[in-house]
């Protein structure tokens, strides 16, 4: 197992995540800075940080899953949030799919780490890391 977060693959995909969430919010109207657009790099943001977070915590399984859970819920009000862009109109569909294609992958990357945390024993999981 990797010895920094940065070496995951699913930090790595959620800092990619976090760029074209920033790009595609460029195009949103200048009245939602302070909606929409501020919520969606929230919450994109929120994904890596998590992931972080949980990786860091070598000293309680528990503690762990539950920042990974939060990035994954974090991805589900994401992917709500450009729904709601592109009914608006504020984001096309190719980019939608993009950005789509991208919350899917870090959806089963995180999914990929929590079942990996939750098959490890509880004394080894101090170990592990």
């Amino acid at each position: 197992m990797s010895r920094d977060c940065k070496e995951l693959e699913a930090w790595m995909e959620g800092k990619k995540l976090v760029s074209l969430a920033y790009i595609l919010t460029t195009s949103f109207p200048k009245k939602e800075l302070s909606g929409l657009t501020n919520q969606v790099r929230r919450i994109a943001t929120s994904v890596p940080l998590n992931i972080a977070e949980g990786y860091e915590r070598r000293t309680s399984k528990d503690d762990a899953l539950q920042f990974l859970h939060t990035a994954q819920e974090s991805l589900y009000e994401l992917e709500t949030k450009f729904c709601i862009a592109l009914d608006q109109e504020y984001v096309s569909n190719v980019n939608f799919e993009m950005i789509s294609k991208k919350i899917l992958l870090s959806k089963k990357l995180i999914s990929g780490f929590i079942n990996y945390y939750k098959k490890t024993e509880n004394e080894k999981f101090r170990t592990i890391i």
